[in-house]
């Protein structure tokens, strides 16, 4: 069976981007939004690859 990244319906904040991405990766998403949080206070990247994948992913069917 092949994994595919979707938007998460369940496990949102905003977009649902890091709950798909940790359901993805099967970690907890809290992880992922502490990293999103230090890619845009870091290096201002994160923000720009949020809005990309939460306009660019599918929602989970």
């Amino acid at each position: 069976m092949q994994r595919r990244f979707y938007l998460s319906t369940t496990d949102k904040k905003l977009g649902g981007v890091c709950g798909g991405l940790a359901e993805y990766f099967g970690i907890d998403s809290l992880i992922v939004r502490i990293a999103f949080v230090i890619l845009i206070l870091g290096f201002g990247t994160g923000l720009l690859a949020y809005i990309l994948l939460w306009l660019l992913a599918p929602q989970h069917p």
